[in-house]
């Protein structure tokens, strides 16, 4: 049986979940809110991305975050590919 999430990476996946409502820019709202840097909460995130409780907890974020993780792997893989076509 899956332990629950902390209550650290709870906050994270809410805050990740709905951070366009704090006031500022991101990285402000995450030292703020979250009392952490920046660095760290990126961190935090990618492990939470493919952690099985984050997604049972925020379902639609997980998707967005682990979607967009794709996209970018996929526009390096084209880049690399092209570049190498290339030469």
């Amino acid at each position: 049986m899956l332990r629950e999430l902390s209550e650290r990476d709870v906050r994270i996946l809410d805050f990740e979940g709905s951070w366009w409502l704090y006031p500022g820019p991101k990285d402000q709202a995450i030292r703020e809110y979250l009392k952490m840097s920046a660095s760290r909460y990126y961190q935090a995130l990618r492990r939470l991305m493919d952690d099985p409780r984050a997604r049972q907890h925020a379902p639609l974020t997980v998707r967005r975050l682990q979607r967009h993780r794709s996209e970018r792997l996929e526009q390096i893989a084209s880049r690399v590919r092209d570049g190498d076509s290339a030469g």
